[in-house]
């Protein structure tokens, strides 16, 4: 038989446990005291990288969630910062397995030759010898899962899309989940911490690719999974923000964990954006009665001040998929209101309901609905197709690619964020126009460019009233 090579543990006896038994009782600890909540099992964790002490309980949120998914997966592409050897690429071991005080875990070696065929992979020993980031996690999936193999890699000075290719060439199915290592702030005061890391979170929940290596030392790796995250549409979720204040240090200087899991829409809500712009998915039937639900939210919140709840289990299958959506409300020909989401985290007849109540209610641009006007009311909706990353480096190239019409537009540098329905169109019919109009709603000025700024794209189905009648 022939002899594989190991890599052998390197943090044993300082950030976890080298006892075995010490080893694998911690871990069961923490995992049966995690939160084990969630909708759907995660594609892609964030996962804190500290001694157990210190980040372990925020880990364990994250691991806790593959527990479903346990007899399924396995493989597991693990990447975080690289600490200790300067990189300008991303660094797969030689190594056949990595071994902790649980055993050996199996290195997906098919894989990495693959990846491996990329300008900004390479391999090196050195970088993965010394390298804790990875290695604290194995432990967690030794005892989370059953039987699977790690793609593990470190990643250097290198560009979202680089690492977005990465991802993309070992992203797989069901088998396959992808777990990012990174901390957050490192060695602020407590209170400090706690705001930079709040802002962090956010970044992260609208699934920014512009994180800085201060903010979290694994922006790097996290930037090029959000690149991915925005291609596939997934859903982020906070599971936990934390620091080591909070867990097992003072409060002088601390260091912030946080942990995301991130989940797939089903398959079905992922339709090419050209096919769903030409056909419609919404009969007549289906479309009155979010017509209707979108009224009766308008008419509870009157009554009440608070959106409509709809049963699900009465309305059909399609309108209980998760959906985004917006909802415009009209008087007299003149907009009176107009709010929704741009990701499908929720029933499409839910996010109806709550877009209704808001546009009725909550739009800072006008005051609350009053009851006289209902009667005059006109209401659209407009269900959005998933969003689609449009690869533009300027303005100019944003023009050309952009369909006039057709096209929903979102504009975000990371720090702001503005969009347009496809309706706008109607008023602002050339590009030009169009997207100099956009960066102004967006605080920015009509000329506006960085090397930071995103655009997607997005299509929508819209119907009001007068689509319903047959």
């Amino acid at each position: 038989m022939t002899a594989i090579s190991v890599r052998p543990p390197a943090v044993a006896d300082m950030f976890y446990p080298g006892d075995p038994d010490d080893l694998a009782e911690q871990v069961t600890t923490l995992l049966a005291h995690a939160d084990s909540s969630s909708p759907r099992p995660p594609k892609a964790l964030i996962v804190p990288h500290a001694g157990y002490v210190y980040s372990g309980p925020i880990a364990a949120n994250a691991y806790r969630l593959l527990a479903e998914r346990r007899e399924s997966i396995r493989r597991v592409v693990l990447l975080g910062p690289a600490h200790r050897v300067y990189l300008q690429s991303m660094a797969f071991p030689s190594a056949d397995a990595f071994a902790t005080p649980l055993g050996t875990v199996r290195v997906d070696r098919r894989a990495i030759t693959a990846v491996l065929e990329l300008p900004e992979t390479v391999l090196s020993d050195a970088a993965h010898a010394q390298e804790h980031c990875l290695e604290v996690h194995l432990p967690f999936l030794q005892r989370a899962l059953k039987d699977f193999r790690i793609v593990p890699f470190l990643v250097g000075d290198c560009a979202p899309d680089a690492v977005a290719r990465v991802l993309e060439a070992l992203w797989g199915g069901e088998e396959t989940v992808i777990l990012v290592s990174s901390d957050l702030s490192h060695y602020l005061p407590y209170s400090q911490a706690r705001q930079v890391d709040a802002a962090t979170t956010r970044q992260i929940e609208h699934r920014s690719s512009s994180l800085r290596g201060e903010e979290a030392c694994g922006a790097r790796a996290i930037n090029g999974l959000m690149r991915v995250a925005v291609a596939h549409d997934l859903r982020v979720r906070t599971l936990d923000v934390r620091n080591s204040g909070d867990t097992a240090g003072d409060r002088s200087r601390v260091v912030g964990y946080g942990a995301w899991a991130l989940t797939e829409n089903p398959a079905d809500l992922r339709a090419d954006h050209t096919d769903a712009s030409e056909r419609q998915e919404y009969d007549a039937t289906s479309r009155r009665l979010l017509l209707d639900i979108a009224r009766d939210s308008i008419v509870q919140g009157l009554r009440t001040g608070q959106p409509l709840a709809p049963d699900l289990d009465a309305l059909p299958p399609q309108l209980t998929r998760n959906r985004a959506t917006f909802v415009t409300i009209r008087r007299g020909g003149r907009l009176r209101g107009c709010i929704g989401s741009i990701s499908a985290c929720q029933p499409l007849a839910l996010d109806v309901a709550e877009s209704a109540f808001k546009s009725a209610f909550r739009d800072p641009r006008f005051a609350s609905l009053a009851a006289h006007e209902l009667r005059d009311l006109d209401i659209e909706i407009s269900v959005l197709s998933p969003l689609a990353r449009l690869p533009v480096r300027s303005n100019a190239e944003l023009l050309a690619t952009l369909v006039p019409r057709v096209d929903g537009l979102i504009l975000d540098d990371g720090r702001r964020r503005a969009v347009f329905l496809p309706k706008v169109w109607e008023s602002l019919p050339h590009a030009g126009e169009f997207v100099a109009q956009l960066k102004l709603k967006g605080g920015w000025t009509g000329s506006y460019w960085s090397e930071a700024m995103r655009a997607y794209r997005f299509r929508s189905e819209e119907f009001d009233s007068s689509s319903t009648t047959t």
